[in-house]
């Protein structure tokens, strides 16, 4: 799994904090954007979010590559309706290989259940070209591919969605790849602008509870993950 920042909204937190102050100032926004200086940008984000007041930092975005993950994480990711996505088609592209597949770690981390598993896949691969040789299109031929096949897709979110993605997908009970890939963009978006992202993680380390209730798991250590996520 490979996952980049692309591109990010200019000035994220002075437009931000911009945005914020347009609310309350008699000025035009361009007149604010113009005079606010960084530190004044992350001081009334902190405030302004601190209130519950999420829509002022939807204009800034980010935009990701997430390469080489499964289509089984894809179908999760795209739940989140308030982003844009573009995938790598199967319509187009071909499965020939096992490294065209995600192998999860519980059965890397077991011989037998590896064996039967790459088993399985190369003999889904070899069907598949044996479709395409007798003339089936891929968009067909592809029907029979697992969730397991790679791909890869370019995803763009505001940052009050962001927020929201972070809390959901970099809990503990999130799929193992599905975690991975939010705690790697939470990240470099923390980087990037840190004003936007300070404190965010899942919502035992955001604010201070598990929202999992009756499933959360129990070797869970929310302590544990607040160190974690604070020390990104």
């Amino acid at each position: 799994m490979k996952v980049q920042l692309l591109r990010y909204t200019a000035d994220a937190e002075r437009l931000c904090g911009a945005a914020a102050l347009t609310t309350t100032k008699s000025g035009t926004p361009s007149e604010i954007f113009a005079k606010i200086d960084p530190d004044t940008a992350k001081e009334v984000i902190k405030r302004v979010t601190g209130y519950g007041h999420g829509s002022v930092i939807e204009h800034a975005s980010f935009t990701f590559s997430i390469e080489g993950v499964s289509r089984a994480m894809t179908h999760q990711l795209v739940r989140h309706r308030i982003a844009s996505y573009t995938q790598q088609s199967q319509r187009y592209v071909r499965y020939d290989t096992l490294k065209n597949y995600v192998t999860p770690p519980s059965i890397t981390r077991d011989a037998d259940a590896k064996k039967e598993f790459d088993e399985t896949l190369k003999k889904i691969s070899e069907t598949y070209q044996n479709l395409l040789q007798k003339g089936i299109p891929k968009e067909d031929a592809r029907f029979i591919l697992p969730n397991a096949a790679k791909t890869n897709i370019i995803v763009t979110m505001n940052a009050r969605e962001l927020r929201h993605f972070f809390n959901v997908r970099c809990c503990a009970r999130a799929q193992w790849e599905m975690r991975e890939a939010a705690t790697e963009m939470l990240r470099q978006v923390k980087k990037a602008a840190p004003a936007l992202f300070e404190n965010v993680g899942p919502t035992c380390v955001e604010l201070g509870y598990c929202s999992e209730g009756k499933m959360k798991p129990q070797d869970c250590d929310i302590a544990e993950i607040k160190k974690k996520f604070q020390a990104l």
